[in-house]
């Protein structure tokens, strides 16, 4: 064992008691010293069961963590894994005040110093900016991946007011995912009790994600768009080029005024320590300076670093996988860098054009996701053709270094609705991710299945 890494112990199931008597599992790591050494600690708050859904990749993360001197508390949320309670949603507030109930509870155990700081990717990622946004004095930096400032626009549910496959997917997992059982070997026999409520709860999160088809209050809520200003302590944003979530970083790259640090690499939707496409990288090794930086008080010289590193891929040939991306690693000293020049360009047959063309010639498109969590599997749609789109990116005078945003914009009307397709890509090769005809399929699906919510 390298001389930098402490022995180390687990605690399986400690029980969190919060004030309505609900009782929550958590999974902790901790150096065997911390009763009398006590460590900041490391927080991943998931709906995601820790006992065999995220049971390889916290084995692999959280001994990582603890063994340079933190705590790793992995907890089940309220209705899910090993905890009790009912998990009725996404992203409620119940969700957000139980999670300062147990910032409280990490913070007065005898073996943590009462700094925390809280990473997770996805629902973790979300939930890490949301609990931010309430300020709770224990929490003093985030690492968030893979997430969302802008629930409604940004999301698995809706973009450019359009329905998104997603939707569907992810309301699928969840569905059967909430009503599984509680490790019997771990609540003991109350765990049947725990299983039939939520058996008879259900979790149909959908018919809350179809009756909200606008941007109203459901969504506004835990989006962290709404009020930038609300975070105040350190956020590391992370995401991938293959990841739906890209535009989140560059965004609260641009708004957020806390210290903050942002970093896009080739990966889709996992951990960038084992994500694919390669190239992977030593993200835990990350995350320690940054957690000694912001925890311990230790300057490691994260923060005197680039704020913006992005990973800038070669042209390659369209495929549903990549094992590996080729590239470079570029860096912007901040964001929107002061040099970029917004230039638009126009989608015509085969290529861009500077200037508008007058062509009635088509597009016509048709492509297997390449994203997410299906990316590998061709879709099941016919080609469907639509008119040509204009296309906006702008442009760094350094065309071979730099990162650009490129926006899609479907028509003059609906730009000034606002209703924008946005992707990150290099611009040395503009891909443009035909997902246009996946929602025009999914809207008909739910016109035919749910009349009286499309009416709403």
């Amino acid at each position: 064992m390298p001389s930098s890494q402490v022995p180390i112990r687990v605690l399986e199931h400690d029980e969190i008691k919060l004030s309505d008597g609900t009782i929550l599992s958590a999974m902790i790591w901790l150096p065997e010293d911390a009763e009398t050494n006590p460590v900041p600690a490391i927080l991943e708050y998931l709906p995601y069961r820790k006992r065999d859904w995220t049971a390889a990749r916290d084995a692999s993360n959280h001994p990582y963590i603890a063994s340079h001197g933190y705590a790793g508390v992995r907890v089940d949320m309220r209705g899910s894994g090993d905890s009790e309670g009912l998990l009725l949603g996404e992203y409620l507030k119940q969700e957000q005040d139980d999670c300062l109930e147990v910032l409280e509870w990490i913070a007065a155990q005898p073996w943590c110093t009462g700094s925390i700081g809280m990473i997770g990717i996805s629902w973790g990622g979300f939930n890490g900016l949301q609990v931010a946004a309430r300020r709770p004095p224990q929490l003093k930096a985030v690492v968030s991946m893979c997430s969302t400032d802008d629930r409604y626009n940004d999301d698995i549910h809706y973009q450019g007011g359009c329905m998104l496959v997603d939707n569907f997917l992810w309301g699928a997992t969840m569905f059967g995912m909430n009503p599984t059982p509680p490790d019997p070997a771990l609540v003991g026999d109350k765990w049947r009790d725990i299983w039939m409520k939520r058996i008879e709860t259900g979790g149909l999160y959908m018919s809350d994600w179809l009756t909200h088809q606008r941007r109203d209050d459901f969504w506004k809520h835990a989006s962290i768009c709404e009020d930038y200003s609300s975070i105040q302590c350190p956020v590391y944003v992370v995401g991938g080029w293959m990841d739906p979530y890209t535009n989140t970083v560059f965004r609260m790259m641009d708004h957020l005024k806390c210290p903050k640090k942002g970093l896009v690499g080739p990966w889709a939707h996992k951990y960038p320590n084992f994500a694919k496409p390669g190239p992977a990288i030593g993200f835990l090794q990350e995350t320690i300076r940054w957690w000694d930086k912001w925890l311990k008080g230790k300057e490691t010289g994260i923060m005197d670093e680039p704020p913006l590193r992005c990973y800038l891929q070669d042209p390659a040939p369209p495929q549903t996988h990549y094992e590996f991306r080729p590239g470079h690693w570029v860096a912007e000293s901040s964001w929107p860098g002061k040099d970029i020049k917004p230039q638009r360009m126009h989608l015509a047959p085969g290529r861009l054009v500077d200037e508008k063309t007058a062509s009635d010639d088509k597009v016509s498109i048709c492509s297997p996701q390449t994203m997410m969590h299906k990316a590998e599997l061709p879709m099941p749609t016919s080609p469907i053709e639509y008119p040509c789109l204009r296309h906006q990116r702008c442009l760094h005078n350094d065309t071979t270094s730099r990162v650009h945003p490129y926006t899609f914009h479907s028509s003059d009307s609906q730009q000034q609705n606002g209703h924008e397709y946005s992707e990150y890509l290099d611009n040395r090769s503009p891909t443009f991710y035909s997902f246009c005809h996946l929602i025009v399929i999914e809207r008909a699906i739910v016109n035919i299945l749910s009349p009286e919510l499309i009416a709403r």
